[in-house]
């Protein structure tokens, strides 16, 4: 969908309006009559064709550019131009970010597409929304790069085909690539990485994507990228697998993220990296009880080989530490079930070692409405992860289990550098459609982060 903006407001177009408290919601100064009983549906006044969306109160300024790009897209109209409501001034990025987002549909295996966005609509530029969306854009195209990556089935997005899109859609933007095949990995000693990936025959990779955009020390971001996970001999019951496809979650967000920055040109020193690899059953897999040395020297007993996606995480974040030293790092990952328990499916769960670092992103998720709920880490649930041959096991006892996930994971940060890890599972899927987000892919994190790093550490 193309956006085009315009300081005129045409008669022979439908004009899209916002309706609050039974009064018009703009930034025109239009007369349309009295207002019909019905909302979404197309009203006519001195030759003005129009079409008036109402919103709950407390929709935001996000989800009402998202539920009047909905109400076109329900009419199936072309020739549209949307007035912004009044309260759109000081937030015409969120505005424009809403229609974009709402308008996302992936319909590339449709014979027939259900639902189809306007080829074109038109914003009433009232409050610089054209400058706006200069940055705004970027941002949508780094959530639907996400999006599509994590819809996308197996039998397409192989760990080589995911590969092969983020050089694709990244190294062009002058972000600097690093892929680590199945040859390097191993000569590195990523066994906990490799291990998850033995019982398929699609070979792993590592990429690595650095955008330089200052002389900062950088940060790094880290998603895993599990691009179907069966859960290996600790097979997954068959009832939902499908929805395994998204478990490389963590891996959109971070290349939807870095396509972002690359593309707006963030002044921030950011890498980062994504573990890519399919979780199989096999007679080459990883049984339960094998134990795997790590990139970092430490040893993991793998007491369960559905627990894959912290070993991924464990040597990846050990690459990205010894050969860039971050003074931060966030991962991001849909890595258990315990969170949709805990949260459901409106926050994320975050973990932290530090303060400062947990209160940025806090801030950032409730500026972004990305909302994150810090849980605990600490001595107590360290210990429970503790294995009888090894240095640790991959899994603790029942409870607690994003948490012991967690403290997984934090084993592997080196030198008490802040880092915060983000269970996403409740998140990166939606069940529903909502105001900016059509069934499936939400691209959680891509908003968030990206706030995050022009809130903290642009120049």
């Amino acid at each position: 969908m193309n956006i085009v903006f315009s300081k005129d407001i045409p008669s022979e177009k439908v004009l899209c309006l916002h309706v609050k408290e039974d009064n018009i919601d703009s930034m025109a100064n239009l007369d349309i009559g009295s207002l019909p009983s019905f909302e979404g549906m197309l009203h006519y006044h001195q030759n003005q064709s129009y079409i008036l969306i109402k919103t709950p109160k407390d929709a935001s300024i996000k989800e009402i550019g998202g539920q009047m790009l909905a109400a076109i897209m329900q009419q199936k109209l072309e020739d549209v131009v949307i007035i912004p409501p009044a309260n759109a001034k000081d937030n015409i990025n969120d505005f424009l970010l809403g229609i974009e987002l709402a308008a996302y549909r992936f319909n590339d295996y449709y014979s027939n597409p259900k639902q189809i966005p306007p080829k074109s609509v038109t914003v009433y530029d009232c409050c610089h929304a054209q400058e706006a969306y200069q940055e705004t854009k970027h941002l949508a195209a780094g959530v639907k790069l996400c999006r599509n990556l994590v819809t996308e089935p197996s039998n397409i997005l192989s760990p080589q085909e995911f590969k092969d899109r983020i050089v694709k859609h990244l190294k062009p933007l002058g972000v600097e690539i690093t892929v680590l095949d199945e040859k390097e990995i191993l000569s590195l000693g990523m066994n906990a990485l490799h291990g998850v990936a033995r019982g398929s025959r699609k070979p792993p990779f590592v990429v690595v994507m650095h955008w330089k955009g200052s002389d900062d020390k950088p940060v790094a971001v880290a998603g895993k990228g599990v691009c179907f996970d069966t859960g290996g001999i600790s097979i997954k019951p068959s009832n939902n697998m499908h929805e395994m496809k998204y478990d490389m979650g963590g891996a959109g967000t971070v290349t939807g993220l870095m396509y972002t920055l690359a593309a707006r040109k963030a002044k921030a020193n950011v890498v980062g990296i994504v573990g890519i690899v399919e979780n199989m059953p096999d007679g080459n897999a990883q049984n339960p009880g094998d134990v795997v040395k790590s990139m970092s020297g430490q040893t993991i007993e793998v007491l369960n080989t559905d627990a894959e996606g912290r070993l991924v995480l464990a040597d990846v974040l050990t690459y990205v530490q010894k050969n860039y030293q971050p003074k931060e790092i966030v991962d991001l990952a849909t890595l258990t079930g315990a969170i949709v328990v805990a949260l459901g499916n409106e926050y994320a769960g975050m973990f932290s070692n530090n303060t400062q670092l947990a209160q940025h992103l806090i801030h950032s998720g409730q500026i972004t409405n990305e909302r994150l709920w810090q849980l605990p880490i600490g001595p107590e649930y360290d210990k429970q992860i503790d294995s009888d041959i090894a240095d640790m096991q991959n899994i603790g006892k029942r409870w607690a289990g994003s948490i012991t996930a967690a403290q997984f994971i934090g084993r592997f940060i080196e030198n008490d550098t802040p880092w915060a890890h983000l269970d996403i599972a409740g998140v990166a899927w939606a069940d529903a459609p909502n105001a900016i987000t059509p069934k499936g892919a939400t691209g959680f994190g891509v908003t968030l982060l990206n706030h995050w790093i022009s809130s903290q550490h642009e120049q």
